[in-house]
């Protein structure tokens, strides 16, 4: 009973693909290009937060679980989702590529980098799969008190899409304290710019997975970027991650 409730609370009408057309992406897009990451605010509800929180001990949803200290990732641990998704995750990845594709092909040309993204998220995860990156790569992030994210990138194998979401679950202040979400951009011969995004319960962050292109007085350069997040003072922390690549 109680999975058919969270299946039902993700399940339950809202058009995700018209939400996320209606956000500013003429801002996004903006904030992706100066500072190599973006906010999205309300992304998700409270309820549909909540929901997608709740599947983690139900493994049934799930392809396999890392424990982040075993690998020497930081603390916490993570589960991949397996295919099908649940279908508010299944809408949002095409929906969220949609309008990243464009901000992706754009800086692969400044980059002098041939690779080109098809409009469509299923054209691109064909690509993906012929090339035997068939496993997906959304995931289901949890951190308890002392827990933490070492500072990574998300690359999974030859085809990689440049901009990945994470999606804050639980709510700052009330679930959880610490935590916060932090990127890193190393520029050719200069010491490394760190950047912390504060988020919201339902606030994404767009950023970029591996680099991204900066204006220079002698053209584009490219910057190179990880990701992590924060220790955790108490509490308990979830995130969704969007990735559009799937993994070998």
């Amino acid at each position: 009973m109680a999975v058919a409730k969270r299946i039902a609370a993700l399940d339950s009408g809202t058009d995700i693909a018209a939400h996320v057309d209606a956000l500013d992406w003429s801002q996004i897009t903006a904030e992706l290009d100066t500072q190599g990451s973006a906010v999205l605010k309300g992304l998700l509800t409270a309820d549909q937060c909540r929901a997608v929180a709740a599947l983690y001990p139900d493994d049934t949803h799930f392809r396999s679980r890392i424990v982040m200290g075993r690998h020497g990732f930081g603390r916490g641990e993570y589960k991949y989702f397996s295919y099908p998704l649940p279908d508010l995750i299944a809408q949002l990845r095409p929906a969220l590529y949609a309008h990243l594709q464009g901000v992706a092909n754009r800086w692969n040309e400044a980059m002098g980098i041939d690779i080109r993204y098809p409009a469509a998220h299923a054209a691109f995860l064909k690509r993906c799969h012929e090339a035997g990156q068939a496993r997906p790569t959304p995931l289901l992030l949890q951190y308890g008190n002392g827990d933490y994210n070492c500072l990574h990138q998300d690359l999974y194998g030859e085809h990689v899409f440049p901009i990945q979401v994470a999606i804050l679950l639980s709510e700052p202040g009330r679930d959880f304290t610490g935590g916060e979400f932090v990127l890193t951009e190393q520029r050719p011969r200069m010491q490394s710019r760190a950047e912390v995004v504060p988020l919201a319960q339902g606030d994404a962050v767009a950023f970029a997975v591996h680099h991204r292109p900066v204006q220079g007085t002698r053209g584009s350069y490219r910057v190179n970027l990880r990701h992590g997040v924060s220790r955790i003072r108490s509490g308990q922390r979830h995130t969704l991650g969007v990735i559009f690549h799937d993994a070998k």
